[in-house]
């Protein structure tokens, strides 16, 4: 009898302890290498050592930290304390808390230039150097004013970086160039730390880059928090020059995970990390090509003595019997890859020949893609509105499409995208100009030669199936962020189906046809220009047509390389998780694939039925 009662109250009191992780936990999967890191430690000793089950969870850093608030994510594995609007909200509102402190000493950021940098000119060591050193950072894929690398739109750090360039007064020096994303601004920063030139951005630590790279920070005055604060606010008024704060690095859980998980909230408090620990772990997984996971797993078997601080007794036991074990795997599959063949070869060319192809970025950009700009900005808006409802009418026939044209462009002005939507229509017509410039002669060219098409096609094959996100890596490294990039990326996109669609016009042309043009005295050019560029017409306009769009759909992608436009819009949007800008944004780009698309299909479907 005392058995039993003694096994029920055993029973009563550690359900609630065993029910504990009765659902999977649901971290943040998240993108940078020290959350990566700091996330996969925290998993494994949920998992390993709390016999927890656990699961990662994708998205952007807001729509994350709006999971929290909501309890669909439990916990986010590294936040940088006060940076984030949504957080602090969440914190207000009681639904999320901050536990422990993951960097021993905090986090660093700052304005930075490359150690080269500053032993050739030990007159550069402060903010107000800069002034004097302009020329310095002069690039040749940029334009008449040196660059500053600031944080991709959107993020907390673009924001004060901005308002620090204005209120320092080197906004009227300097071209605030803003990355779409925190990869991109990567591979600028190591793009110019291998080609050994100089560049002036803003950069925070614990990060790969860090680990791999010696940079030297800019000195500014002490912090002020009440200055800190004004150049936090987007609008804000106040003109005044701080230092960085250090960041405390916490993590994030929601407030019912915390109330139900007293044994891990506990571990949490405890976990940290020194810096050498931190950014040695990065290294190893930037060297070594590791995902966050596979380096914690390392971490914790070689470092038994760092964990063992933080995790209860029975905890660290299981612990240390999980990384006692060997588990050996076998597989049918030889480990093979190209990916470091390719990363090598792409950073030999750009060690040796960056600086002719920034040369290259730098002659487009001057005597093509900015007078296009140029020309654009110059057209009244009205006027703009009127010749493009004038071109629908013409191509259409239909006084309705060419009233909606007019309405759709003067909605997107009314909504203050007109700038937006101009530098987007430049990259456009420059990207589609080059794309037939090249692609129709191609076309021509293979259609006259059956063999060279048929080892044409795989290669057609795979530009036009490759994620569209490969071609912004290579291009980035070798000209830079901006328009320039985007423009190869675009028209090595875009270009594949104009090529097949004039081949295949040029193929369907009957052999009377050929006969016929022959038996008038034909010669090759006449025979091209009077028999097989009409007759092919409507295939070469349906292929002009597919190009225009798959440019105007990488032409949004590639601001994720610092493209301006309509893209940069959407991006920011979704980096800031504001739904009113992205459906603004993304409206106009609707608006403005739905003209360009029914104008070009109508002067082909008119050729067509003739």
């Amino acid at each position: 009898m005392l058995q039993r009662i003694a096994f029920v109250f055993f029973i009563f009191f550690s359900a609630p302890a065993l029910a504990a992780c009765d659902v999977p936990i649901k971290f943040a999967s998240l993108t940078w290498e020290s959350g990566q890191f700091t996330s996969a430690v925290l998993r494994l000793i949920a998992e390993r050592g709390y016999q927890c089950k656990t699961t990662e969870v994708p998205g952007s850093g807001p729509a994350q930290e709006n999971a929290l608030a909501q309890n669909d994510i439990q916990v986010i594995g590294e936040v940088w304390v006060g940076r984030s609007d949504v957080m602090n909200k969440a914190l207000e509102e009681k639904k999320a808390e901050m536990v422990g402190d993951t960097l021993k000493g905090g986090a660093q950021q700052g304005w930075y230039v490359p150690d080269y940098v500053w032993e050739q000119n030990p007159e550069l060591r402060s903010y107000k150097d800069l002034e004097r050193f302009s020329s310095l950072f002069l690039d040749s894929a940029s334009g008449r004013k040196p660059r500053f690398m600031n944080c991709p739109s959107g993020w907390t750090c673009e924001i004060f970086n901005t308002r620090l360039l204005h209120t320092t007064g080197l906004d009227k020096t300097y071209d605030n160039v803003h990355p779409g994303t925190g990869a991109a601004l990567d591979a600028e920063i190591s793009s110019a730390y291998e080609q050994k030139k100089p560049l002036l951005f803003y950069y925070w630590q614990p990060t790969g880059l860090m680990a791999k790279y010696k940079f030297k920070a800019l000195e500014f005055p002490k912090n002020e928090s009440e200055c800190w604060n004004s150049l936090l606010e987007k609008d804000g008024d106040k003109n005044c020059v701080t230092g960085f704060p250090v960041s405390n690095l916490s993590i994030a859980v929601s407030t019912p995970f915390k109330e139900k998980h007293l044994d891990l909230m506990q571990f949490f408090g405890k976990i940290q990390f020194t810096a050498d620990e931190l950014n040695g772990a990065i290294l190893q997984m930037t060297e070594n090509k590791r995902d966050g996971t596979a380096q914690a797993e390392l971490f914790l078997k070689a470092h038994p003595e760092v964990w063992k601080k933080w995790v209860s007794a029975d905890a660290a036991e299981n612990l240390q019997e999980w990384t006692g074990q060997s588990v050996a795997t076998s597989t049918i599959f030889p480990d093979w890859s190209i990916e470091n063949g390719l990363n090598s070869g792409l950073k030999s060319v750009v060690g040796k020949y960056g600086e002719s192809f920034r040369q290259v970025s730098g002659f487009i950009t001057r005597y093509l893609l900015s007078p296009t700009v140029q020309v654009l900005s110059a057209i009244p808006s009205w006027l703009l509105i009127l010749a493009t409802a004038i071109l629908a009418w013409h191509s259409t026939r239909s006084i309705i499409f060419a009233v909606i044209c007019a309405i759709g462009l003067f909605v997107i002005g009314a909504f203050g995208l007109w700038t937006a939507l101009l530098q987007t229509l430049a990259l456009l017509i420059c990207a589609v100009i080059l794309t037939v410039i090249i692609g129709i002669p191609i076309g021509i060219f293979v259609a006259g030669r059956p063999r060279v098409y048929r080892v044409l096609q795989p290669v057609l094959d795979i530009m036009q199936t490759m994620p569209s996100f490969v071609y912004l890596i290579p291009v980035l490294m070798l000209f830079g962020l901006g328009n320039v990039p985007a423009l190869f990326a675009t028209i090595i996109y875009a270009i594949a189906p104009l090529i097949r669609l004039t081949a295949l016009g040029i193929l369907q042309i009957s052999r009377e046809m050929h006969e016929t043009g022959t038996a008038f005295g034909t010669n090759r050019w006449q025979m091209l220009r009077w028999v097989i560029l009409p007759l092919a017409k409507p295939s070469i306009m349906a292929g002009i047509n597919q190009a225009v769009m798959m440019s105007l759909s990488m032409v949004v992608l590639a601001s994720m390389i610092g493209a301006p436009g309509l893209g940069e819009q959407v991006l920011e949007a979704v980096q800031t998780l504001n739904v009113g800008q992205g459906v603004q944004a993304g409206g106009a780009i609707v608006i403005l694939a739905v003209i360009i698309d029914r104008i070009t299909q109508a002067y082909g479907n008119r050729r067509r039925t003739r």
